[in-house]
């Protein structure tokens, strides 16, 4: 199977690379682009731009992922940059593979940068946030089970929901992180409830009543909770089942028709050239992958 990239980086002078998309009004004053510029400063560029080299060898590249981070390049006047460069047209391609970056993975960038020497409080800085939250998520997987850390690492459970597992025992957090998977629920909400539900001899620390012994398992007061909740939820589901299917396969089919378009190297380029704000909004519209909404950490 032929590797969508080169194996080894390209150095490219920065102006050689022609954007295939034109970034919206405002966005030099945007937070997500400050952060960008903190970050270069304090640790420099974490991932590499993408880029397609142009027909006719004429030595210039086509970027087709990391636009905000070119345009912060040449703001801090450095005259060229180590890129990925991709081995075929699939201009929407890569933004469909990348991998959007979960609580997990994030954690595991930010213990390897504390690792390598870099301070907390730069740390902080670059990524626009508070010194505090860059320690709580450095802690992230503080007495999370490994396979169960393993499980959820591609995806984007919120702090609050390892808050929770690390209050149960490493079995029952893989089996919960397993139902969570099973339902795509990653909410604080659905991870207590599945708290709830687990006897007390699957819980970290059971709990003590005030005679020093274990409390009981969940009353039928808890239970009877649980079974109205799980009956809502069940109905909200049900009250989207029979549009879902078919409003799935439209948007799947819109989705397939605009990214064939955007295959195509030479509709790209007259886009690019004469209607940059049809591309951008394809291009939306292509890297679309699920209905679901949730929130992302990603590179721009």
């Amino acid at each position: 199977m032929r590797s969508a990239f080169e194996r080894d980086y390209v150095t490219v002078d920065i102006a050689s690379i022609i954007p295939l998309k034109t970034l919206r009004d405002g966005v030099h004053q945007s937070k997500k682009y400050a952060q960008i510029v903190s970050s270069i400063k304090a640790i420099g560029l974490v991932e590499a731009p993408v880029v397609i080299p142009a027909p006719g060898d004429c030595g210039q590249y086509y970027l087709l992922d990391g636009h905000l981070r070119i345009e912060v390049l040449k703001q801090l006047s450095i005259a060229s940059i180590e890129c990925l460069v991709a081995t075929d047209e699939d201009t929407y391609t890569y933004n469909k593979r990348i991998n959007r970056l979960p609580p997990v993975q994030e954690h595991r960038m930010i213990v390897r940068a504390i690792e390598r020497g870099v301070a907390p409080a730069q740390i902080a800085d670059a990524l626009g946030l508070e010194i505090q939250t860059v320690k709580r998520r450095s802690r992230l997987l503080d007495g999370i089970s490994a396979d169960a850390a393993e499980m959820l690492k591609e995806t984007n459970c919120p702090m609050a929901v390892f808050d929770t597992l690390r209050r149960m025992s490493s079995l029952r957090q893989v089996e919960a992180a397993d139902l969570m998977i099973g339902q795509n629920n990653f909410t604080a909400a659905f991870a207590k409830a599945l708290l709830a539900a687990t006897p007390d001899d699957q819980l970290a620390k059971p709990p003590k009543s005030r005679d020093g012994k274990a409390n009981a398992s969940p009353n039928s007061q808890q239970l009877a909770r649980m079974e109205r909740e799980l009956a809502v939820l069940q109905t909200r589901i049900k009250s989207v089942e029979d549009s879902y299917g078919i409003d799935n396969l439209h948007l799947t089919l819109a989705r397939g028709y605009v990214a064939k378009l955007l295959g195509n190297a030479g509709v790209v380029r007259w886009l690019s050239h004469n209607r940059q704000e049809y591309l951008a909004e394809f291009q939306r519209i292509a890297e679309i992958d699920t209905l679901a909404a949730g929130t992302e950490l990603a590179l721009p």
